[in-house]
């Protein structure tokens, strides 16, 4: 058996403090949210990164993003196996009984799972190849990617497969009958984006990836 830690004071204390600000002030706001359910207008598919902060960069409340992160943002084909699938199950919750109008899935620069993703495709981290590196097998998500840029000059592959992890899961999320089916109605809207962390901006995909936009 294992003891459960108590919460670290610094975590405690700030959660003091945004209860007796933020919630105290905007108690109606969040009894509403209770009360009648959450209706997101947009689903985001974000990296785990701690540096990755998608409700600060688009000045969202509660109750307007429904945010799903894993490692380098990465969308699984569709695949009913009757497995455990958790960003599938995200996205059709979304996309089905949320009815979200808009999908995003937001990459970033210096991803580390991206990096891990080029290191292990180029031979160069075997430890990830191992049957038993969850990361490894995750990151085989986006080897579809990695073949697209290993021809680009070698100071060049590990951006431009930051932008294949979007495009790759945006290619993904169309393989799923119920995303496909919300895209051609016109009820659902996809948009990929890259947040580069050093500058604080944002690039856009246009024309299905063969153009990237500052915003």
């Amino acid at each position: 058996m294992y003891e459960l830690a108590p919460l670290p004071q610094y975590l405690v204390k700030r959660y003091q403090g945004w209860k007796a600000t933020s919630h105290s002030e905007n108690r109606a706001w969040y009894r509403r949210l209770a009360l009648e359910g959450q209706r997101p207008r947009a689903m985001v598919i974000s990296c785990c990164d701690s540096r990755v902060h998608v409700t600060s960069l688009f000045g969202a409340d509660s109750g307007e993003f429904f945010i799903h992160r894993n490692i380098a943002s990465l969308v699984p084909p569709y695949a009913p196996d009757g497995l455990q699938h958790g960003t599938s199950a995200a996205i059709e919750f979304a996309v089905t009984a949320l009815k979200v109008a808009h999908l995003i899935v937001m990459g970033h620069t210096l991803c580390g799972g991206v990096q891990g993703c080029h290191a292990m495709c180029s031979g160069h981290a075997p430890e990830l190849e191992e049957q038993t590196s969850f990361v490894g097998r995750w990151m085989d998500i986006l080897r579809p990617g990695y073949e697209r840029v290993k021809d680009l000059p070698v100071e060049e592959q590990v951006s431009a497969l930051e932008r294949e992890a979007v495009l790759v899961s945006i290619r993904n999320l169309m393989t799923f009958p119920f995303v496909e089916k919300a895209v051609e109605s016109g009820d659902l809207s996809l948009h990929g984006v890259v947040h580069d962390i050093t500058e604080g901006t944002l690039l856009q995909a246009e024309e299905r990836g063969a153009r990237w936009v500052t915003l």
